[in-house]
């Protein structure tokens, strides 16, 4: 029938292909959020893998941590005060078994800074110089008995997992007497190890000791101040004269 009949018009309508659209969800803003703290969750975990430089043993037995110097791993701000000279030393408590870990500058040896970041004697400030350390006797009157010291060496050697000869390592004050430092707080005195070339049994003999003479000497004759030169040595005694720009 004709009305049944379909047009070319009618057949090109029925096989068009019809028009789709997409549909747009807004974004929720719970979802953004969710994304922003999943990337900083991201970071965080990237910063998190970055570990710093583990100890290994040295030829002696002790701990060192290659390549560290105070300059980078000791604690910034101020130095601890002590307790000062004392009438009658008593045995000081040193840190546990093996939790101290020596570090090295340029093969010599630096304390632990967590365990030994040096303390100060109260009695020596910068307006006391000559009544104090630059007194001539002043540190053979406060330094301790070694009847003590001797005791506390061999409980700090255990705290820096020190087995080398005790006879050639020196139980240092980290800020010297002659700087003011305390004479008997644990956290100013450590064992240090021989230095690199010490002939072994010749007993301690480490160019801290030069260093820290000179910076007496600097300090007295006024061309640097005290608390400068307590804040290098107790940084890193091996650079110490170079940061205060002082020739050796």
């Amino acid at each position: 029938m004709r009305g049944n009949a379909r047009t070319p018009e009618d057949e090109a309508r029925r096989t068009r292909t019809p028009r789709t659209r997409t549909l747009r969800i807004p974004r929720s803003p719970r979802r953004g959020a969710l994304a922003a703290a999943a990337a900083v969750s991201a970071l965080a975990l990237g910063l998190g893998g970055c570990s710093h430089a583990g100890s290994v043993k040295g030829g002696s037995g002790e701990a060192v941590t290659p390549g560290a110097s105070a300059a980078g791993s000791a604690a910034a701000g101020p130095i601890p005060v002590g307790a000062g000279p004392q009438s009658d030393y008593t045995f000081q408590q040193q840190p546990p078994a093996g939790s101290c870990h020596l570090r090295t500058d340029g093969g010599q040896p630096l304390p632990d800074p967590s365990c030994t970041p040096g303390a100060l004697n109260p009695k020596v400030t910068q307006a006391t110089l000559r009544s104090t350390i630059c007194r001539s006797g002043y540190t053979s009157d406060i330094r301790p008995p070694s009847g003590i010291t001797g005791r506390e060496k061999k409980a700090n050697a255990k705290s820096y997992d020190y087995t080398g000869s005790l006879r050639d390592a020196e139980y240092d004050h980290l800020i010297s007497l002659e700087l003011g430092g305390d004479p008997n707080d644990p956290r100013n005195l450590w064992v240090e190890p021989p230095s690199p070339g010490h002939r072994s049994g010749a007993g301690p003999n480490n160019p801290k000791d030069a260093v820290e003479s000179r910076l007496h000497s600097a300090v007295c004759s006024g061309k640097v101040s005290l608390s400068a030169a307590q804040q290098a040595i107790a940084a890193d005694w091996a650079t110490a004269e170079s940061r205060l720009g002082i020739t050796p």
